[in-house]
């Protein structure tokens, strides 16, 4: 481990050198164009969306046991730290480069970040400043990840996460980012809607949360019912989230205009929809409203109308709110007779509610909301070309998702191992690979089942 540790310090110190030889930020930086309410919002809106990692730490590490809640959060901190490092590197290059055949980006074409400074600003976003809406874009990669580590919370090496953490970002995240959000990408150029992530961020998460789901399960193992440990953990980190949110989705429409306002409405209506829709549906199968029930609820209404945002009218954000509250709560259900190893149900939440939100935009985009950036009106309109495409769009990203997160996790596995052992497993993530300890009291104890 040490001999690993070396090669990454050594790693991280030669790109910190290289960084400072780059090329000098040119004497112009282009300001015509340049909106300053524009700008205003949207560094706002940026570091909305960067608060949803820590409102999403809380969220997961509330409902873990109290021997993995340090773990399970440090998986959504660290992974601010690596997509950052990673991003300016070559990330926002795959993802938003030169097109190379509709597929990906020139990793050349923003590496180190170079011309992003000084650059055009994005054909998209052509009042904000280029380096912002890189950053703004940073923000969705970091949590896309992040949201990954429900599944597998308690039961991953930390080098092995680290590891999957980077492959990801490069090899399933920047390419799909590529293809719905680059104006040459092949599913933009489909005419395939994603306003905010639900294909880009939450299938992406959600689909290789299954694929983890499949990979580690022990079907030697007993599974056995997680107790959350701090309930107002999760009520603050759903709080955040949903704070958060309004950046995600208001913030997509990359100006402070009618569109960011409309899309601030829907998220929070469908939010509100969803985590009354799971108590009461709970209620109706005589169990009781519970507080962690409204908070994966809301949650899951944020991740539907992610996609549609931008595209729906508010009344439709009630109806996608309700529709994918109650759908994901089924499939939660379903999921704990099976043998899926999802300790926090990321496929049920995001991958369920991430495709029923790009179905629903398929089905209820209306041109009247945001004419100039819809392709067609959705399906209950009676424009059936919107529906088809994200049809095919919608196999093309689970299948790509789902196989190339498992290739991903076989590669993990054989060069570090993914799962703890049996041993590190009883004394919790937070002790055998960190070192620390909710309850410092305890660690004589975990010392000795160490």
């Amino acid at each position: 481990m040490k001999k690993r540790s070396i090669v990454f310090l050594v790693l991280l110190v030669g790109i910190s050198i290289l960084a400072v030889f780059m090329p000098a930020v040119p004497g112009k930086i282009v300001t015509e164009g340049i909106d300053s309410g524009d700008v205003a919002w949207m560094l706002a809106a940026t570091a909305l969306v960067l608060l949803m990692t820590p409102g999403l730490a809380y969220f997961y590490g509330g409902m873990i046991d109290t021997k993995n809640i340090i773990s399970t959060m440090l998986q959504s901190f660290i992974a601010m730290g690596v997509i950052s490092v990673l991003w300016i590197v070559v990330g926002f290059s795959l993802a938003f480069g030169e097109d190379v055949g509709g597929f990906i980006g020139n990793p050349a074409t923003f590496f180190m970040f170079q011309n992003v400074l000084d650059g055009n600003p994005w054909s998209l976003a052509p009042t904000i400043p280029l380096v912002l809406f890189a950053f703004f874009q940073l923000k969705f990669a970091i949590i896309t990840p992040a949201l990954i580590t429900g599944t597998f919370a308690e039961r991953i090496r930390f080098k092995a996460y680290i590891l999957f953490l980077i492959l990801f970002a490069l090899l399933i995240y920047a390419p799909l980012a590529h293809w719905t959000w680059h104006p040459e990408g092949f599913l933009f150029q489909w005419g395939v809607l994603d306003f905010a992530g639900g294909t880009v961020v939450h299938m992406s998460a959600g689909f290789a949360a299954l694929a983890a789901s499949l990979y580690l399960r022990n079907k030697s193992e007993k599974k056995t019912a997680i107790s959350p440990a701090n309930i107002p953990f999760v009520l603050l980190g759903t709080g955040l989230l949903w704070f958060g949110w309004f950046g995600f989705n208001a913030g997509s429409a990359l100006s402070a205009g009618t569109l960011a306002a409309s899309a601030f409405a829907t998220t929070n209506t469908a939010a509100a929809a969803a985590g009354l829709a799971w108590i009461l549906f709970d209620a109706a199968r005589g169990k009781k409203p519970s507080a962690v029930g409204f908070c994966i609820g809301s949650v899951v209404g944020l991740v539907a109308i992610t996609p549609a945002a931008g595209f729906v009218t508010i009344p439709s954000s009630l109806f996608i709110g309700t529709f994918a509250s109650i759908i994901s709560n089924v499939v939660v259900h379903w999921k704990s007779k099976t043998s899926l190893e999802d300790t926090l149900d990321v496929f049920p939440c995001h991958g369920v509610g991430g495709a029923v939100g790009m179905v629903m935009t398929a089905l209820l985009a209306n041109t009247a909301v945001n004419g100039a950036n819809t392709t067609g009106d959705g399906l209950f309109f009676g424009d059936t070309t919107l529906f088809i495409v994200h049809m095919k769009a919608l196999a093309i990203v689970v299948a790509y998702t789902f196989l190339g997160a498992l290739a991903l996790l076989k590669v993990v596995d054989l060069i570090f191992g993914l799962n703890v052992s049996p041993e590190e497993k009883k004394a919790g993530s937070d002790y055998s690979q960190h070192g620390e300890n909710l309850f410092p009291a305890e660690f004589n104890t975990l010392r000795e089942i160490a």
